[in-house]
């Protein structure tokens, strides 16, 4: 008897070939709702899910808030409250403190604090529980709140920070009331390190982590997220978009009746029952109504959907940048910031932000951002992805300098 198209035993066929998670794509085969919450339906709101051993109930998007909101009255944080995103994720540093500061008129327009979820991260300038400590007063006293329902400690890539100081510093920001949880958020190179040792260490209750179609056939970090998930850590997936060039993209011309590339990255993510939801940079309300119509569709992607994103991954794997500076900045003999660039580039290419790009590579010392006369040959042969770095530093040179 032939196998039907879509069958479980078609996707776990898959998993084995492409390192994929087999519960991840079961659950895809099965059409799965998010485990744990509401079922996905066309209603008004976003669906929900258990963050980890939290208990708490969030909305499987969550809006990402590196950036400027209107203070008197900002269409896209309201109708995203409206919609049921009522999770922000904002940042000490995300717009120099003028997230947070434009974020605290509209908890007053909300009038109940205990209607949102906000998230703030402090960048731990220093490295010390000292730092981390007074980050956190300088996030409240910004966003006028008395609490923060989670803080981070952001963008690690350090296993030391999750040693016994700093794990003692997160339970007695809890038992001070100024914070319900705490975690850390993490995108480099270390990210398998830090999951890993965060599941043994206990003291975390969320990690934010880099996680997009790009990384289903890592099969360490499958590992570390499966360790993560049987330690009750709440998961929450960042750089879902794994974001490159709109030319880059065409390559694999992706089709689907259902979604459009960035609602099927985000489908993807979801589909994975370990993760509780997906943070997302929304920025319009155009997007805002996609990323809205993508929570709320009950449709899963289908089998070809899925592929499509697979290939999609490998093509644009060398222009994909992971973040892991030390890899490569280490193999050249001068003080480049190749991530940092690299980043910025993104966000000139992919996520139509020029202004802020070349605001931020600007604020790069000189030396930071030379191209010309630098051998990135050896960095270049280290860079697991394959990436030209050459290429983009010359390029970066070239459109982020310019005004």
């Amino acid at each position: 008897m032939a196998r039907k198209p879509g069958s479980r035993r078609e996707f776990l066929k898959l998993a084995a070939l492409s390192g994929v998670s087999a519960g991840m794509l079961a659950g895809v085969a099965r059409g799965d709702e998010p485990a744990g919450g509401e079922k996905a339906t066309p209603a008004t709101r976003v669906p929900r899910r258990i963050l980890g051993a939290t208990g708490e109930s969030i909305p499987i998007l969550l809006l990402g808030c590196a950036q400027r909101f209107n203070p008197k009255y900002d269409k896209i944080l309201h109708r995203a409250f409206a919609a049921g995103v009522d999770y922000l994720d904002t940042a000490l540093a995300y717009e120099d403190g003028w997230s947070h500061r434009t974020i605290a008129p509209f908890i007053k327009q909300i009038g109940d604090r205990g209607k949102l979820w906000i998230t703030s991260k402090g960048p731990g300038r220093g490295g010390t529980v000292a730092a981390y400590t007074r980050e956190l007063d300088e996030c409240l006293a910004q966003l006028e709140t008395d609490y923060l329902d989670l803080y981070f400690m952001h963008a690690l890539d350090d296993l030391r920070f999750l040693d016994p100081p700093f794990l003692k510093m997160g339970e007695k920001m809890k038992a001070s009331g100024k914070t319900r949880y705490f975690g850390f958020s993490c995108h480099g190179k270390n990210v398998v390190g830090l999951l890993e040792k965060a599941a043994k260490s206990g003291g975390i209750d969320v990690i934010m982590f880099a996680y997009n179609f790009g990384e289903y056939g890592n099969l360490e970090l499958n590992r570390a997220i499966d360790a993560c998930v049987k330690a009750g850590i709440g998961l929450i997936a960042m750089k879902t978009q794994k974001s490159v060039p709109a030319d880059q993209e065409q390559v694999v011309r992706f089709r689907s009746r259902n979604f459009t590339l960035p609602q099927a990255k985000l489908k993807a993510v979801w589909a994975d029952e370990r993760i509780t939801a997906a943070v997302s940079h929304i920025n319009n309300t155009r997007k805002l109504r996609e990323n809205v119509a993508a929570a709320r569709s009950p449709v899963a992607l289908s089998m070809d959907e899925f592929q499509q994103l697979q290939r999609l991954a490998t093509v644009t794997a060398p222009v994909s940048c992971r973040g892991c500076a030390e890899i490569c900045e280490s193999r050249v003999d001068a003080p480049v910031a190749i991530a940092d660039t690299l980043r910025f580039l993104m966000y000139h290419d992919a996520y139509g932000e020029p202004d802020k790009a070349r605001r931020l590579y600007r604020a790069l010392p000189e030396p930071a951002r030379r191209a010309d006369g630098v051998d990135f040959s050896r960095a270049a042969a280290a860079c697991p992805r394959g990436i030209d770095i050459a290429a983009r530093m010359r390029r970066a040179q070239r459109v982020l300098a310019t005004t």
